[in-house]
């Protein structure tokens, strides 16, 4: 049997939480070309990517 939509959203939510998790511990000591970098990542990842990245002050 198939999971449901709502396991799947759920895996895709954790999966982003985790990513997030891994890129904030990243963005403390990026250079500026890894900030470019990290910042790319979470608009492909995340809805909210602008308010994300303002936080991490990725801009």
């Amino acid at each position: 049997m198939g999971s449901s939509e709502r396991q799947r959203e759920l895996r895709r939510r954790r999966a982003r939480k985790k990513k997030m998790t891994l890129i904030k511990a990243k963005a403390g000591k990026a250079s500026a070309s890894e900030k470019e970098v990290l910042a790319a990542k979470i608009r492909r990842m995340s809805p909210g990517a602008n308010q994300q990245i303002e936080a991490l002050g990725l801009k």
